[in-house]
């Protein structure tokens, strides 16, 4: 991470940061939330790779400080599916596997799954998580926001060659696995991992985990495989 981002009091998204511009909830956010003081460092991003060092004026008008930074395009892109946990832990799961870096989050109806989306409130319920993650991208000075969509059958994802499925007794996260697709509370049903071959399984821990906390164990494994990648 550039040193400029990590020690920035905060991280905002704006619409442009050619010409960065706080709207009411940014402005509110940095003066009366974070209580900052005029003149304090922050950094901008438009959530598609590009950022900027702002100073904070008065009444929360951003200054620049220096040029924009375009960040090239995650490579490659990493997708954690899951079912959906009850209540707020779906919430909890976003904003980690948001902090720790994948790129797009897709939600899944499995045959067991505890939480089923209904058509009529998935778009708001959608957007409700979107704003989580900007949340958490904001937090940890995410300048590339991940990517929240669903619902996907599960069957459509388990029958894809490319996708490793979280199961115990698999084998690790390895080289060349980008999607792992996590299941629901009470596991996959057995119809549902017939067609599944050993070498797609993956197992994230010795213990039975729940599901957002094999969510987070499935995106550290991810993030950690392409960082190893990369060096």
């Amino acid at each position: 991470m550039d040193p400029v981002l990590r020690r920035s009091a905060a991280h905002v998204l704006v619409a442009d940061v050619g010409a960065p511009a706080a709207d009411d909830a940014v402005a509110h956010h940095l003066v009366r939330v974070l209580r900052l003081r005029d003149g304090a460092e922050v950094t901008v991003t438009d959530g598609a790779g590009r950022w900027r060092p702002c100073r904070l004026g008065a009444g929360g008008v951003l200054e620049a400080t220096g040029p924009a930074v375009a960040v090239p395009a995650p490579d490659p892109v990493l997708t954690l599916a899951v079912a959906p946990p009850k209540g707020d832990r779906l919430d909890w799961l976003v904003a980690k596997a948001t902090e720790v870096g994948v790129d797009r989050i897709v939600l899944v109806d499995a045959i067991r799954s505890v939480v089923k989306l209904r058509a009529d409130r998935t778009p708001r319920q959608l957007e409700r998580l979107r704003r989580i993650a900007l949340e958490a991208a904001m937090q940890s000075r995410r300048v590339w926001l991940p990517e929240i969509s669903g619902p996907v059958p599960a069957a459509e994802l388990l029958a894809a060659p490319h996708i490793v499925v979280a199961e115990p007794g698999g084998r690790r996260v390895g080289p060349g696995d980008t999607t792992v697709l996590v299941g629901p509370e009470g596991g996959w049903a057995p119809e549902e991992l017939a067609g599944v071959a050993d070498d797609r399984r993956v197992s994230l821990a010795g213990n039975v985990l729940r599901v957002e906390t094999a969510a987070v164990a499935a995106a550290l494994a991810l993030v950690w495989q392409r960082e190893g990648e990369r060096r």
